[in-house]
């Protein structure tokens, strides 16, 4: 068996809050019962977004919380970078091996496009189904002129599944419940798919902890790492916190609920810890 490699991979586009403690705890957590090690990757390549005073937030946040990984930006180790804009090269080279394997195909259609699809998404957080607008009836095509999207054909009607570690026996179905999807953008940037499973890949990531609303995106990624050949880890989804007012989950907007606020009003990482076992916040 491999040895256990875990990651905490935030992205400094906001101040992070009691809900990504969480997630991230429980990663470490998970990582120290199984002897094995913790990664920090900080994924910044989401330009303006992305900015300075967020990034040394964000460690700073994490070390007074309590995380202690054994590499990372700060620290280094064997699979540097470990900041994902420096990964670009690693992007580019997925990127042409799925379109030499006739897997993606480049697509113009805007978000506005998307939202006016007659298929709407299953949750609130998932994009709709993509229409097929663009989608080419054959592998060959030609790229057309001016900016677009690269995006994935799925296996229209495969039905996929997976065991998540949180939540058991996981089923979907490619082209219903979610469609053909972007991993390069029009700014040409790498979409979220392809460079998180091409960095956990390349650093040897055994398990992926994160929150339930990326259980969808499991599947995508599942579809990724196959069409690029890669072995793809075991995943574990948690529950998500929720504002104590609105119900609604935590955002970065949720500012009064950011660690440097927490911090900053007196709070302990105990306290803060000890609050996860209320039933209220669906633990």
């Amino acid at each position: 068996m491999p040895v256990y490699r875990g990651r905490i991979a935030p992205s400094p586009t906001g101040f992070l809050h009691l809900g990504h403690a969480r997630t991230f705890w429980i990663t470490q957590e998970r990582a120290r019962q199984a002897g094995g090690s913790l990664v920090l990757r900080v994924e910044d390549i989401d330009g303006p977004r992305c900015r300075p005073e967020f990034n040394h937030a964000l460690i700073e946040d994490l070390r007074w919380f309590g995380f202690e990984w054994q590499e990372g930006p700060d620290c280094g180790g064997p699979f540097a970078p470990y900041l994902q804009s420096e990964r670009r090269g690693r992007h580019l080279d997925g990127l042409e091996r799925l379109r030499a394997s006739g897997w993606i195909y480049p697509c113009q259609c805007s978000r506005r496009d998307l939202l006016d699809a007659p298929r709407a998404p299953h949750a609130e957080d998932e994009e709709p189904i993509y229409p097929g607008h663009c989608r080419p009836k054959e592998a060959s095509f030609v790229a057309p002129e001016g900016d677009f999207h690269w995006r994935f054909r799925v296996p229209e009607g495969e039905e996929m599944r997976f065991t998540d570690g949180a939540l058991g026996l996981q089923t979907a179905v490619a082209g219903v419940d979610f469609g053909d999807f972007v991993v390069w953008r029009r700014d040409g940037v790498p979409a979220y798919q392809l460079a998180v499973v091409l960095d956990d890949a390349a650093m040897g990531i055994t398990e992926v902890v994160r929150g339930s609303d990326l259980l969808v995106s499991t599947f995508r990624q599942l579809l990724l790492y196959r069409a690029l050949g890669l072995t793809p880890p075991e995943f574990y989804h948690t529950a998500l916190l929720t504002d104590p007012v609105t119900g609604l989950r935590l955002a970065k907007r949720h500012a009064a609920l950011s660690l440097g606020q927490l911090r900053a009003s007196g709070n302990s990482p105990e306290t803060l810890r000890s609050s996860w076992a209320c039933p209220k916040n669906g633990l």
